[in-house]
């Protein structure tokens, strides 16, 4: 008998465990995998002596988090590396945006593209400094809604800037850069941002995740952990174990036993069973947690209905490389920037966001790419470079913008096409790098869902980051909180608020809520999340016209050929 079983050993859950070992509890942690750290893991891959991390590898969010600054993670072993520069986007012009932790050479770079700009970048990082705090708290730290940090945030803002700041919250990209440059070099770094997640420079609150990231590699840089990604999970693990908590892998959880509408604890592949004296937390996601490990019996069925609607992000498909050299930039400014995007002008993004909503392969597919010994020299022999590039593609391809007959479930041939066409693109901006490929690893939209079953038919964000899909309607329409219908049961992974990225703040806020549901109030906080669920999850009245809202029965897309439409129960991030 524990305090508490957390379900899966991504970041969120190390984070879940981590809070509550603190308070005192005894704490289990259950992952299917033979190692701990879900979509955070660092491997040789494609040639020894070359480190890749296998899914992130840039942590803005993870040095700028509330929640992991509190664990100080250092302390245990971890280590930050960045770049010279943060992150360049060059053009076929032969222009470049530069985004440096040195707000006057971004400043000039933006300059590049229309005098004056450089100015108007300077003044939007000034008002970002005193809101950095109050807004992470609130994005990041607090529960929703978030009244402690929400009154500090309407502190620095005021009622008229509030109003302003609500405005450009619902902006796109597009619309917000139109309004304050006259060049499109910061659009080009807001709308690469933005599309690390799912949305396009025209996208309703695309310029609000572009800024954070932004004004984050302007604050923070995009720094990644020495040695690897992997060092992020292991120094959670190491301070976890140091508090008491223990840690089992190979551990594959098949079911939460739940009785009298209560979480008891949880089942596990081999038949035993772990009892949880006061909660459960699921860093998995949405859809396997209430479908699989709950199942319909314990569950209204108003949620099992919204669940039908739960939209994944895009799929993705990556590429490590083991190089002889660095990269041969022909613009020697991406030589030094960690990050580099390759997506050419903002129209050029737009028609690749375009095109992915409509369910079609990209033409000319916006890359992402690393440069992972720039940053950190350990990841690689001296004069080598270890690098990786990755895309979002649909899901399930309805066509091919390039005309190579991409439909259908992703298969080896059709992610051979699209690496190709990766390839070219990196090329075009870096002519002779096909030449320094000493050796290459694919990881195609089923490859990253049969390592991480969290990362469902290739998607990375555990669901879209649209509007639609965040706040009260994360993971379905709701509370925006992690508990759930099921007392004790608390969802703590990716698919709740606050999102997708290594900060771990579904995982915090899933531990601060099962704290407050043992405290002194826990049981009025327990009855009103329930009465209030009750309320949000009663069956429609009879009465109500057919159209939005009313029942249907359709299902998400299924994974991509090699994947499976129901991952693995339990196999935790």
């Amino acid at each position: 008998m524990t305090d508490a079983v957390v379900v899966g050993a991504g970041v969120n859950g190390l984070v879940a465990a981590n809070m509550l070992a603190d308070a005192g509890w005894d704490v289990v942690v259950c992952e299917a995998a033979g190692v701990p750290g879900g979509a955070c893991r660092s491997a040789q891959v494609t040639a020894p002596g070359f480190v890749s991390d296998l899914f992130s590898a840039f942590h803005p969010f993870a040095a700028a988090s509330p929640a992991l600054r509190r664990l100080d993670l250092p302390a245990h072993g971890l280590e930050w590396c960045r770049a010279p520069q943060v992150l360049a986007h060059p053009t076929p012009d032969g222009r470049c945006a530069l985004l440096s932790m040195d707000p006057a050479h971004t400043a000039r770079s933006l300059d590049d593209f229309a005098a004056g700009d450089g100015a108007a970048w300077r003044a939007l990082v000034d008002r970002w400094a005193p809101l950095r705090e109050p807004l992470l708290d609130a994005l990041f730290g607090a529960p929703f809604p978030p009244l402690r940090a929400g009154l500090r945030l309407a502190r620095h803002l005021g009622a008229a800037d509030g109003l302003r700041f609500a405005r450009f919250a619902a902006l796109g990209v597009r619309r917000f850069a139109e309004e304050e440059f006259t060049g499109e070099g910061a659009a080009l770094l807001f709308a690469g941002n933005a599309m690390h997640a799912d949305l396009g420079p025209e996208t309703v609150g695309s310029a609000l995740l572009g800024w954070l990231l932004t004004m984050l590699g302007q604050d923070v840089g995009f720094p990644a952990p020495r040695g690897g990604a992997g060092q992020i999970p292991e120094a959670l693990v190491n301070r976890l174990r140091e508090r008491g908590g223990r840690l089992r892998t190979g551990a594959a959880v098949h079911a939460v036993e739940v009785c009298g509408g209560r979480a008891r604890g949880v089942r596990l592949a081999d038949g035993s069973v772990l009892p949880a004296r006061r909660a459960v937390i699921a860093d998995v996601d949405a859809v396997s947690l209430y479908r699989n490990l709950v199942g319909a019996g314990h569950l209204p069925a108003r949620l099992l209905d919204d669940l039908t609607r739960f939209q994944w992000d895009h799929a993705t498909i990556k590429i490590n490389w083991a190089l002889s050299g660095p990269i041969p930039w022909a613009d020697p400014r991406c030589a030094q920037a960690g990050t580099v995007h390759l997506g050419g002008t903002l129209d050029d993004l737009s028609r690749t966001a375009a095109q992915l909503a409509r369910g079609l392969v990209p033409a000319d597919p916006f890359c992402v790419l690393g440069q992972m010994t720039t940053t950190d020299p350990t990841r690689s022999p001296p004069g080598t470079e270890s690098a990786w590039a990755y895309l979002h593609v649909p899901q399930l391809p309805r066509g091919d913008a390039g005309g190579a007959g991409i439909a259908g479930p992703w298969n080896d041939e059709a992610v051979a096409r699209v690496v190709e066409r990766a390839e070219r693109t990196v090329s075009a901006a870096a002519p002779g790098f096909a030449a320094r490929v000493l050796a290459r690893h694919v990881q195609s939209p089923a490859d990253l869902q049969g390592s991480d079953a969290v990362l469902r038919g290739g998607a990375v964000h555990g669901g879209t980051a649209a509007l639609h899909q965040q706040l009260v309607f994360r993971p379905v329409p709701g509370l925006g909180r992690p508990e759930t219908p099921v007392t004790g049961l608390y969802l703590g992974s990716m698919s709740a608020h606050p999102g997708g990225g290594v900060h771990g703040g579904p995982g915090a806020l899933a531990a601060r809520a099962a704290l407050r549901a043992a405290g002194p109030f826990g049981p009025v906080q327990r009855a009103t999340v329930a009465a209030l669920n009750r309320r949000l999850y009663a069956p429609s009245r009879p009465t109500a016209p057919a159209g939005p809202g009313a029942p249907t029965r359709r299902e998400p897309p299924t994974a991509p050929s090699g994947g499976t439409a129901r991952p693995s129960p339990g196999r935790g991030r």
